[in-house]
């Protein structure tokens, strides 16, 4: 499954993904902005992705308000936005061309079955037990190192068999999982360059091997540092991280690009902060750089 993108040979395209189920808090702001000024520096594309597939966690409304709130903070995208809710075709055929070169499996393990920790003992690889049907499916992970250089942290290797095993591509409930639709979309889009935060630098390993088995080209990543919180916990909507200050926006701007590592921009507005940002971040991470 190749990209159905057609764009200009080595064009620089980015993306910014959020998951609706709030608003965007100061956290999701430092990888927005990251990933923005990337794409910005780089004169290429910035695309919005609204990743609504874990619909059990989606709140009505919170795709709209964070589109609100990014053009109140003067990020614009350069497409229009796409929801994954809406791309199921494009899941289902992704995983079909696997299970046609038997690359994924049913499991029927449920999590109480299941070390707590480590990687999937692959009870289900070679059959399911006797009287047991398949409740979520799995990819079956090549051995090897898989090896890659992020922009951030420099070069980066995981045994994935060793550390995850086999992972779920469809989960229990029917949904599509993180893993399957973000390589999908990122080869579907034609994403180049990967700007995330540094929580998702472990599942790198795992979206190239899958990425392979599909004929996606993976992007290059930048896993950039998180903001905590006071009890040093990632700022996050499961632990209540209250939505960005839009009524302060360079102030609300400048605690991201600090935390990033950079010194406070002295600016009166948000298009003159990002001027200011995207000649310090051009001359850390420029076109040289990437």
């Amino acid at each position: 499954m190749m990209s159905h993108f057609q764009g200009s040979e080595g064009r620089y395209r980015g993306r910014f993904a959020p998951s609706p189920s709030g608003p965007l808090h100061n956290g999701s702001l430092l990888a927005a902005m990251a990933s923005f000024l990337d794409a910005r520096v780089h004169r290429g594309e910035w695309l919005l992705r609204i990743e609504d597939i874990d619909t059990p966690r989606v709140v009505p409304g919170a795709d709209r308000i964070i589109m609100q709130q990014l053009k109140a903070l003067d990020m614009q995208w350069d497409a229009p936005p796409i929801w994954q809710s809406q791309r199921l075709a494009l899941y289902r055929s992704a995983f079909e061309s696997l299970a046609a070169r038997d690359q994924v499996y049913g499991c029927a393990c449920t999590r109480q079955e299941l070390p707590p920790e480590g990687a999937y003992p692959g009870t289900c690889r070679h059959g399911l037990p006797p009287g047991k049907t398949a409740r979520a499916w799995r990819l079956r992970v090549p051995p090897g190192i898989e090896r890659f250089q992020d922009r951030w942290h420099g070069p980066q290797e995981q045994d994935v068999a060793a550390v995850t095993g086999d992972f779920i591509v469809k989960r229990a409930d029917g949904l599509w999982a993180y893993q399957l639709v973000v390589v999908v979309d990122d080869g579907e889009q034609g994403i180049t360059h990967i700007v995330r935060g540094a929580d998702l630098l472990d599942s790198t390993a795992r979206q190239r091997v899958l990425a392979r088995q599909l004929g996606i080209p993976y992007p290059q990543v930048m896993h950039v540092p998180l903001l905590r919180d006071e009890a040093g916990r990632k700022l996050s909507k499961q632990n209540h991280a209250a939505a960005m200050d839009l009524s302060k926006p360079v102030h609300t701007l400048n605690r991201a690009w600090q935390a990033l590592g950079f010194d406070t921009v002295n600016a009166a507005s948000a298009p003159e902060f990002w001027q200011a940002a995207l000649n310090q971040w051009a001359a850390r991470y420029g076109m040289h750089q990437s």
